[in-house]
């Protein structure tokens, strides 16, 4: 067989034969077992201790057992945790390209077709995001060379898949530098062997610096789950022990010490009696013997203390996987928020939307355009694209204020930020009931009231009317002076913000004065006006 042209990293040819087979495949008695032991059954703090010093010397396979039963044992860090991998897969997927170039065009188009728009790309975004808990995460890639260009498989049924996540007890990290990951095998069962090329897809997130083994969330979490744990344990004794009345049988005291069948039979009667009348919470007992119940006291020994510390716990995980502690009973659904982003703290979203997007574009679309179109000396890349962030409620304030003056504001940029679709041709409508009075100009009202004297009653007579008529002509050129830069700044703003910051800077500027005196005068009118219409 001629060698291959296509070279690895390493400047080795790479045969179709390395890139379709599978590697890191399971086995029931091998070094990659089906099935690994329980750790989180009987979890103390001496046993969690030696998990994680375990894990600092190199052998993280406890650990990792223990991420894996928290996320089954643990309800809570189960919720967070989900919400956090949920947040950066409901993110928008884009394609760039590296430019304008017609050739670099062609090959987003490529990976955005063989690699973003396919039905396996987000398993293989969420198996990824399995690192967030254990520290890292390794996917196998299987190509299909059958075909050109070769791309990730897509099988006909669901264990012949492009992508398969693998356990990482799989794995281990080479003990000098702690830094390679590398794959157990029976022929090699404590150092591994070196991952081939163009076959792994290895997320390693930066939650923390210092060696990937120790970075996941799970060891962050690990000590409150456990105390959480065993607080559930000891509420559920409370709760068994004082949550049922305990019901008494008594038999004298001549039974309890005779070793007759008739007080043997008297005292099974009595047990008999007891027990039949629900649960088991009950005893016989001489008359002579007595038994004290204590309850347990309210914030020392009781509910209230199981109770505060559980939510106390649920604060600390809260804090520790979604960087806030307020997100975690949200309801979603909400207009304009409480989405799966919006309950992640957003630099921490920013910075997982980031590192995933470099692990995909370095290790699995680089070695797709290498495979198929040679090495470039720019790749395109895939973008998660986080939403900003606006203040929907500003927004709206500015738009009341802005728009009667003139603004013109797309409904469909509106619409978009509200996440409101267009309406459907003939839907019924919400909408603002429309006004049949017109809207009367300042400068038309004298004329007006001139024209129709009888419509107001006691008009002429009104000794304030000619005041009216002169504050209007008087009030016109000073407003008009006054709106006159405001129209034409927002005409030169290219955006709302701009707008707001330009206006400001303006206000100083603006002569208050003229206006303010004539505002004056029409107060003292207004209160005139008043007295005049309430005079009997």
């Amino acid at each position: 067989m001629p060698a291959s042209r296509i070279l690895g990293p390493d400047g080795q040819p790479i045969a179709k034969s390395d890139l379709t087979r599978e590697i890191a495949s399971v086995s029931v008695s091998g070094i990659r077992r089906r099935y690994q032991d329980a750790i989180a059954a009987g979890l103390n703090p001496d046993r969690l201790k030696s998990v994680l010093r375990a894990a600092n010397d190199g052998n993280a396979h406890a650990q990792l057992t223990l991420a894996e039963e928290m996320e089954e044992r643990d309800p809570h860090y189960a919720a967070v945790l989900g919400v956090r991998k949920r947040a950066v897969l409901g993110l928008e997927r884009l394609v760039e390209s590296a430019s304008d170039d017609s050739a670099d065009v062609q090959l987003a188009d490529e990976v955005r077709d063989y690699l973003v728009n396919t039905p396996v790309f987000g398993r293989l975004l969420a198996s990824l995001l399995d690192a967030i808990g254990k520290g890292y995460s390794a996917v196998e890639v299987r190509w299909d060379t059958t075909q050109t260009p070769w791309a990730p498989r897509n099988g006909r049924t669901r264990l012949e898949t492009a992508y398969t996540w693998r356990d990482p007890r799989f794995f281990t990290y080479d003990r000098a530098t702690g830094r390679e990951l590398r794959l157990l095998d029976d022929t090699a069962p404590v150092d591994g062997l070196p991952l081939p090329p163009y076959r792994f897809v290895v997320h390693e997130p930066a939650i923390k610096m210092g060696l990937p083994i120790r970075g996941g969330l799970a060891r962050l979490a690990a000590i409150a789950s456990m105390v959480s744990m065993l607080n559930l344990s000891d509420w559920l004794s409370l709760a068994e022990i004082f949550g049922l009345p305990m019901r008494l049988g008594r038999y004298p005291d001549r039974y309890a010490m005779s070793n007759s069948k008739e007080a043997a039979d008297a005292i099974n009667e009595l047990k008999n009696a007891v027990f039949d009348l629900g649960t088991d919470a009950g005893a016989v007992l001489p008359e002579s013997l007595k038994i004290e119940f204590q309850s347990a006291v309210a914030g020392v020994g009781g509910a209230d203390l199981f109770g505060g510390l559980a939510e106390y716990l649920q604060k600390l995980i809260s804090k520790a996987v979604l960087g806030r502690s307020d997100a975690a009973d949200a309801t979603p659904g909400k207009l304009g928020g409480e989405t799966a982003q919006s309950e992640v703290r957003r630099d921490i979203l920013e910075s997982d939307a980031e590192e995933l997007q470099a692990t995909v574009n370095d290790q699995l679309v680089r070695p797709f355009i290498d495979l198929n179109f040679g090495q470039h000396a720019r790749y395109p890349t895939i973008k998660l694209l986080v939403p900003d962030q606006e203040d929907l409620t500003s927004l709206v304030t500015m738009l009341e204020k802005m728009v009667p003056l003139g603004m013109e504001v797309e409904q469909s940029v509106i619409r978009d930020k509200w996440g409101i679709p267009d309406p459907a041709k003939g839907a019924k409508l919400l909408g603002v009931k429309a006004d049949i009075s017109p809207v009367i100009p300042a400068t038309n009202r004298a004329a007006n009231r001139a024209q129709s004297p009888a419509d107001t009653v006691g008009a002429a007579t009104d000794p304030t009317a000619p005041l009216v008529d002169r504050m209007d002509a008087e009030a016109e050129p000073l407003i008009d002076a006054l709106l006159h830069p405001v129209r034409d700044l927002m005409q030169s703003s290219g955006s709302l913000e701009g707008f707001r910051d330009a206006l400001l800077g303006m206000y100083p500027s603006i002569p208050p004065n003229a206006l303010a005196s004539l505002m004056g005068q029409a107060l003292a009118v207004a209160e005139a006006t008043g007295r005049f219409e309430v005079q009997p």
